[in-house]
């Protein structure tokens, strides 16, 4: 796996129960040190799941490690291209030395030419909470798949599927493109066309398959009502910084090799995986190698869509009121949070 130097990637020594954090931007500017001595008592939250969200970019794995650290913890993913085996440098997946002994759980669990499945990724994750919980552990959910983490925590069944339906709607997908059947659905469910990217032809098929069932993609997705009891931390930046992390981001992961990464997957087949074929930087690397754009304008792509799926993220995880935010700039970001989170917590 190569090593991708995160902005606000974190350092800390343990010193027993005593830690001091330090927090880096862009991989050199130091924003701050976090002193915490916690005493003989660790805070932990029996029977409740942390679950850390936001952007691409924002800080939630540096953070999430760090929290992991400070009250016992073990990380289950919740990115959805970071379920795939070999998709690292691209998905700014975390290599072991930066877990730094922290258990982490639904990493490189399918091939890259599964098609995702977000209700077998719900049993899996959710039966990693319970085996994590089962131990005594606290279980952090962690990434920025918003679909993915409201169907593990909430109640949430999925709509049936009609073969019919879906074919007629990936034959029309085959003849117009993904583009512009998004705006289709975009013509028929603002909201729906919002929380998918318009090159995700996959997503938009099942859709415009649901609103033909239901009548409405949205009204398919219930009013949320947990299944799992969480409290729920956000991270963020404002647009500027987070523009600048994600242009920084990118370039360091061509640096560290996502070309050839996406060159030794196409082996495996990744052009042919719905999903993994489809994610932000393997698309734009994949059309590289085909030949249909230069190197350059690859990276762009991937800046520019990245930013993009930013837009979408922050719009679906605003609508959620049960997540208090954090800004993830802030020097005291470990603290603050570990402070919110005694709100919550049972002393053991």
């Amino acid at each position: 796996m190569g090593v991708v130097h995160r902005p606000n990637r974190i350092d800390w020594h343990n010193r027993g129960l005593n830690y001091s954090v330090i927090l880096a931007r862009n991989g050199a500017e130091i924003l701050g040190v976090v002193h915490l001595s916690r005493g003989g008592n660790t805070a932990r939250l029996p029977g409740r799941t942390i679950a850390v969200v936001g952007p691409t970019a924002a800080g939630k794995t540096a953070l999430s490690i760090a929290v992991a650290h400070t009250l016992d913890g073990e990380v289950i993913n919740a990115d959805s291209m970071q379920l795939y085996e070999g998709m690292d440098i691209g998905t700014a997946k975390a290599d072991l030395t930066e877990r730094d002994g922290v258990p982490h759980h639904l990493f490189d669990i399918w091939d890259c030419t599964v098609s995702a499945d977000v209700a077998s990724y719900q049993k899996l994750a959710r039966a990693a909470i319970d085996e994590v919980s089962s131990r005594g552990k606290q279980p952090l959910l962690v990434g920025g798949s918003g679909l993915y983490i409201q169907a593990v925590l909430d109640e949430f069944n999925f709509p049936g599927t009609d073969p019919e339906i879906r074919s007629r709607w990936e034959a029309r997908l085959q003849e117009v493109g993904a583009d512009a059947l998004h705006a289709e659905l975009a013509a028929r469910d603002a909201k729906a066309a919002e929380a998918i990217l318009p090159s995700n032809g996959r997503r938009i098929v099942r859709a415009l398959e649901v609103i033909e069932l239901t009548g409405s993609f949205v009204a398919a997705l219930p009013e949320p009502r947990e299944e799992y009891p969480a409290v729920r931390i956000g991270i963020d930046l404002d647009t500027a910084q987070l523009d600048h992390r994600i242009e920084l981001r990118v370039e360091r992961m061509w640096e560290a090799g996502l070309v050839e990464e996406v060159r030794q997957l196409a082996s495996r087949g990744l052009g042919e995986g719905k999903t993994a074929s489809r994610a932000l930087g393997y698309k734009q690397v994949l059309e590289f190698l085909a030949g249909k754009c230069s190197e350059e304008e690859a990276k762009l792509a991937t800046v520019v869509g990245t930013r993009r799926f930013v837009r979408r993220q922050r719009s679906w995880f605003k609508r959620d009121k049960r997540i208090t935010w954090f800004d993830g700039s802030d020097a005291d970001l470990l603290e603050k949070v570990l402070e919110h989170l005694e709100t919550h917590a049972i002393q053991i």
